[in-house]
């Protein structure tokens, strides 16, 4: 059942982190060092040269692990480096409490952070490359082992650093927040993508300030959450998700929240078989 909704003013709310995904299977624990008060990394099988950086700031605890079973479904080559597709599917694991996708080399590493909260840890966008990058998924369990896995992406550049095209149309304005939301249920689950119309400004772009989509809650019924996201300015325009909710057949409300204290919300009615 498909939906066109228009959005609400309110208040604001803030976001951050995101994550890697590894390929090999590097099974290492990521130990403290006394003297300098950093960790001791596991080798990066990609040899990013920002592995360790972003590891130490990303992943403050925990064991690090490269694990195969995180399903990071990506192109080889960025065709379009503003809008390039991630899936990353962690149903191998139990009890996932987060995924984070990142790209190291971009100048917004992190993309997003999201919690399957009564969701499959399942999550699929389009996110901004400013160049050649590997392209990561960490997935956190409950246990506090971080599961990583991603490749190096070929990309042309300029993703994070070039003007939105709802900017160049003149035309962002008139559509801001426009909320268009599906779903299909299936006898386990209920499937959910929706997409909002917002610039997703990186403030990379001369004269143009950051603006960004920052969160996205889907409630039930009941106005339990079901999953909450972190967002950031480096997933594309006009920013798309697809997650899995354990929930069906019940109404689902939608709502995000983006840096100016716009909110947009709606309803999705259950969907069909």
């Amino acid at each position: 059942m498909r939906l066109a909704l228009k959005p609400l003013r309110a208040a604001w709310l803030a976001s951050l982190l995101a994550c890697g995904t590894g390929l090999l299977p590097v099974f290492a624990a990521a130990q403290g060092n006394e003297e300098t008060g950093e960790r001791s990394l596991p080798a990066d099988p990609l040899g990013s040269p920002m592995w360790a950086y972003h590891a130490q700031r990303l992943f403050p605890s925990g064991e690090i692990v490269f694990d195969p079973s995180v399903k990071v479904q990506i192109p080889q080559i960025a065709e379009n480096q503003r809008e390039f597709p991630v899936t990353v599917d962690a149903r191998a694991l139990t009890g996932v409490v987060r995924i984070v996708v990142f790209a190291d080399l971009n100048p917004i590493p992190v993309a997003l952070e999201y919690e399957p909260l009564a969701a499959e840890p399942f999550i699929a966008t389009r996110i901004k490359l400013d160049q050649r990058t590997p392209v990561r998924a960490a997935v956190l369990t409950r246990e506090g082992t971080w599961h990583l896995a991603g490749q190096w992406i070929d990309a042309a550049g300029g993703g994070c650093s070039a003007p939105p095209v709802s900017r160049v149309r003149g035309d962002w304005a008139e559509h801001l927040g426009e909320m268009r939301a599906a779903s299909w249920r299936s006898a386990e689950a209920t499937r959910l993508r929706v997409a909002f119309r917002h610039p997703m400004d990186t403030g990379l772009v001369e004269n143009i300030p950051e603006y960004a989509l920052e969160s996205l809650v889907v409630r039930g019924a009941d106005g339990r959450e079901l999953a909450r996201m972190a967002i950031q300015a480096s997933v594309a325009e006009d920013p798309a998700f697809t997650l899995i909710l354990h929930e069906t057949g019940e109404t689902l409300a939608i709502t995000g929240r983006d840096g100016a204290g716009l909110e947009f919300t709606g309803a999705v009615p259950p969907g069909g078989a």
